[in-house]
């Protein structure tokens, strides 16, 4: 059995309850972790507490440095962990290799950043002498962060890095069905030499540890990714105690294709934006809509792609020309995709391709194209979460940016055009926290991403996640005169 990690080393539940963990290509349970409560939260918070007092203290230089010994003793254990993630998630391996190399690209970023936090100095206006003002920026203190499925060790990043980096303790609670890839992560850390507290990693069930992380009093910023409901959940518990959240929530992102575009350009990046890790992803492309003029172009070639999936175990490779696709991660979400496919079909939707039951073990959804659909059809208005695509045709730019505004979510989006009138709409008319033009939908470690409305509230990746693990304080000196 796989152990938590708290102050340094691996314990198990105080209850001595474990939750299995199943391989989701073939429905086996194959290892457990500690199915973590209360009594173990506040053990690693406290833990966490004590080792801030040290961390945040610790030289921004030394605190690169001991991310850094981190990210080279995961690089050199890249096949085992990209090993176990593909068992507990269910994505092929080079995705998984794909998913640890951008979770290490971006733990780097943040040691490159650790050195290079910078306060401000302004002389004051002041009938009581001369005075200068200082502002200055200190680590918050215990952070929590909750990850989901989908992306386990990138999502984890994204909140470790800017903690550590920042002199921040943290406690990471991963999802229930993929805590394995993390909890080897965080030992390999440890065994680079990073101080007991600092890093810790307790498993358990959402509800219980989640809101005990979020609402314990010693913990300060809670950081999520999520689903809306969670967010809300999490804005219901932790917001009284004034914490600082951060909540990266569930998408429907927009895709337009103009007349100008490069089509084939356009199906390769919605294809790749859809259908990676099973469609599992918030910012993947959602919905798009395909201009009258080269709408039939468009569908065309991304029936002819979508074709080239291949279901099965993503330990295996597939054979050419096929691409190897993995199953989602548990059968209540492909029972949900499933819900939300019949209920666009019962409405008139017609299948481009897929849309038929999967055979055998494992919990696999065909990758599925759908035209006509109601745009009040479920597939539309929440978020599909896997290999499943409407398409619409549209008219004219006006109609496209409404549909693409017609929605509760605003996390990602982008058009495909050169026309420079489109792109500076896209950009100021769009209602999602990021657009991108001519390209697929990808979070850069170097640019704030997050969303608006029902997306969430917060940015991580870039110095603006940093800055939300630092508080500011401004001092004054005076009496100079």
């Amino acid at each position: 059995m796989a152990q938590a990690l708290i102050n340094g080393e691996s314990v198990g539940a105080k209850s001595g309850e474990e939750m299995p963990i199943v391989n989701p290509a073939t429905e086996e349970e194959f290892d457990s972790v500690p199915k973590g409560g209360r009594e173990d939260v506040e053990a690693a918070v406290a833990a966490a507490k004590e080792a801030f007092k040290e961390w945040s203290k610790t030289d921004p230089d030394e605190r690169a440095a001991a991310i850094r010994a981190g990210v080279a003793k995961v690089r050199e254990s890249a096949k085992e962990v990209a090993g176990l993630l593909t068992k507990e998630q269910g994505k092929p391996f080079a995705e998984a290799m794909g998913e640890l190399h951008h979770f290490l690209h971006g733990m780097d970023y943040y040691a490159d950043l650790a050195s290079k936090i910078e306060g401000i100095y302004a002389t004051l206006p002041s009938n009581l002498g001369p005075a200068y003002g200082l502002v200055i920026k200190k680590p918050i203190g215990v952070c929590a962060g909750i990850v989901p499925y989908n992306f386990p060790l990138t999502l984890m990043g994204t909140k470790v890095g800017p903690a550590l980096a920042a002199g921040n303790t943290i406690v990471i609670k991963p999802a229930a069905t993929t805590p394995l890839a993390a909890l080897r992560v965080a030992e390999l850390f440890h065994e680079a030499g990073l101080k007991p507290g600092v890093f810790n990693v307790i498993t358990g069930p959402g509800a219980e540890v989640g809101e005990a992380l979020a609402t314990h009093p010693d913990v300060r910023r809670v950081a999520l990714t999520g689903s809306t409901p969670v967010g809300r959940r999490l804005m219901e518990v932790a917001g009284p105690q004034f914490k600082r959240i951060s909540a990266e929530l569930g998408g429907s992102d927009p895709v337009i294709v103009f007349p100008d575009a490069d089509v084939d350009a356009a199906v390769r990046g919605i294809n790749i934006g859809r259908f990676f890790n099973a469609g599992q992803a918030c910012l993947a492309a959602k919905r798009v809509y395909v201009f009258d003029e080269v709408y039939d172009e468009f569908m065309q070639s991304l029936v002819k792609r979508v074709g080239r999936y291949e279901l099965g175990d993503g330990s295996q490779k597939a054979e050419k020309p096929k691409i190897r696709m993995g199953p989602l991660n548990a059968a209540r979400h492909r029972d949900t995709l499933t819900e939300q496919l019949e209920d666009a079909l019962g409405r008139g939707a017609k299948v481009a391709i897929g849309g038929e039951a999967h055979e055998g073990k494992g919990f696999f959804f065909q990758p599925t194209v759908l035209e006509n659909a109601p745009h009040d059809s479920r597939v539309a208005t929440e978020e599909t979460f896997g290999p499943l695509l409407p398409v619409f045709r549209v008219s004219d730019a006006d109609e496209a940016f409404r549909l693409a505004n017609e929605s509760s979510f605003g996390l990602g989006s982008s058009v495909y055009t050169y026309d420079v009138r489109m792109i500076h709409r896209a950009a100021q008319e769009i209602e999602a926290g990021m657009t991108w033009v001519n390209q697929l939908h990808f979070g850069y470690d170097e640019l704030p991403f997050g969303g608006v409305k029902e997306s969430g509230i917060g940015r991580e990746h870039g110095q603006e996640a940093l800055e939300s693990y630092l508080e500011q304080k401004s001092v004054v000196v005076g009496g100079l005169g």
